[in-house]
């Protein structure tokens, strides 16, 4: 109850700045909202080789994104900063263009004004657990918490997809029409298609950790558990992974940027704490084998055609709390496994089905070719055309 009044106070005073801010001048900018920040940052790197407007980045506290001063300015988005914040608002009262990367509780305070947008750039490119309306937690939330959700998604103008798959997705978790949707392809998966800069991360890596020189990389890229945000758990054996993989393999590790966790210190020549690198897709274009759980990542690491193990100890709890996709073994385009000893048992005999790997790929990467970025940008600086005219490159 007492969560509740809060969030509405909250959601008042925003209103009211946020009206007060629409006084101002509409000026063509886009604005983008990033708690992720990698969609923006390819997005709004393509608007600037073909647009000269203006591109203002508010960055949430959590997003740890590097972005470039030089394409965009950047403002804190902190209520525990004010006048950041209520520039902020001022910005978003006065753009032609609203990006966003997430759910944003103040979009349901927000009627953006006429001719302004709000682009959904989801920070996944598949749904293997449910969110949204499908949300199984939200049995137990209010009915005016519900609404407000609904209120959020509403709001969004359109929902960029990288295949017919994640529309689908999206509709029943967002609540909105097949209309609203843009067949980009998703921006940050097009570091995939680029060879030279894999070269490059791999160079880099290279002179950081030198031990890795002939060695494949595995990364292990967890999702977060709402109950260890803060003091996540591995449960993962490290100590026997070195023992029966360290000859040929290193360990990449790189939990949920939501969770923080601390690892023990013992294989320095094995495991490598990669959580600080804020591009996830650079990474995979340099891993050999990645063992994952639920997270949205295989989602385009499969469009490297490489293997991957889904490491599901805890899923009959997971389904229950945070929701699954319907027969997950099945669909996964790798072993799910529920033991550190599978893990290693599936890398030694190299049981990977690439052929199904392809397949999921292309269920839901159609999309996604190379030039989604540039695709967006375009319909920003074209969205005066129907979109049912845009024509991706």
């Amino acid at each position: 109850m007492a969560r509740e009044i809060a969030i509405s106070i909250y959601l008042v005073m925003f209103r009211l700045l946020f009206n007060m801010m629409k006084l101002f001048p509409q000026k063509k900018k886009t604005v983008c909202v990033a708690s992720f920040g990698d969609n923006i940052f390819y997005t709004t790197k393509a608007l600037k080789t073909i647009s000269n407007e203006d591109i203002v980045i508010l960055k949430e506290p959590t997003c740890r994104y590097k972005f470039d001063s030089s394409i965009a300015q950047i403002i804190l988005f902190d209520l525990k900063h004010p006048i950041s914040y209520v520039k902020s608002i001022y910005h978003l009262a006065t753009a032609s263009t609203i990006l966003v990367d997430n759910y944003f509780g103040f979009l349901a305070a927000t009627k953006f004004r006429k001719g302004a947008i709000c682009i959904q750039l989801w920070h996944a490119a598949g749904a293997i657990k449910q969110f949204g309306l499908l949300d199984p937690t939200n049995e137990l939330r209010t009915e005016k918490a519900k609404e407000r959700f609904q209120m959020v998604y509403n709001n969004f103008h359109y929902s960029i997809v990288g295949s017919e798959k994640m529309a689908d997705t999206f509709q029943a978790s967002f609540g909105l029409p097949n209309d609203r949707f843009l067949r980009t392809g998703i921006p940050r998966s097009d570091i995939l298609f680029d060879n030279t800069r894999k070269k490059e991360i791999y160079n880099e890596m290279l002179q950081k950790y030198p031990e890795i020189r002939n060695k494949k990389i595995i990364l292990y890229a967890p999702t977060f558990r709402n109950h260890q945000l803060t003091d996540y758990r591995l449960n993962i054996d490290i100590d026997l992974l070195y023992e029966e993989l360290a000859d040929d393999y290193v360990l990449f590790i790189k939990p949920h940027p939501a969770v923080s966790y601390t690892l023990n210190g013992k294989h320095n020549d094995f495991v490598y704490d990669v959580g600080h690198y804020d591009d996830s897709n650079e990474l995979l274009l340099i891993v050999d084998l990645l063992i994952t759980d639920y997270s949205s990542i295989p989602f385009e690491y499969a469009l490297l055609e490489k293997p991957m193990i889904f490491y599901a100890y805890d899923i009959d709890e997971y389904r229950r709390t945070s929701g699954l996709i319907e027969d997950y073994e099945n669909e996964m385009p790798g072993p799910v496994v529920y033991s550190t000893e599978a893990i290693i048992k599936v890398i030694q005999s190299d049981n990977f089905d690439i052929n199904k790997i392809k397949s999921f790929a292309i269920d839901w990467n159609e999309y996604s070719n190379g030039h989604s970025s540039m695709n967006v940008a375009r319909f920003i600086t074209e969205r005066k055309v129907d979109t049912k005219e845009f024509i991706p490159v």
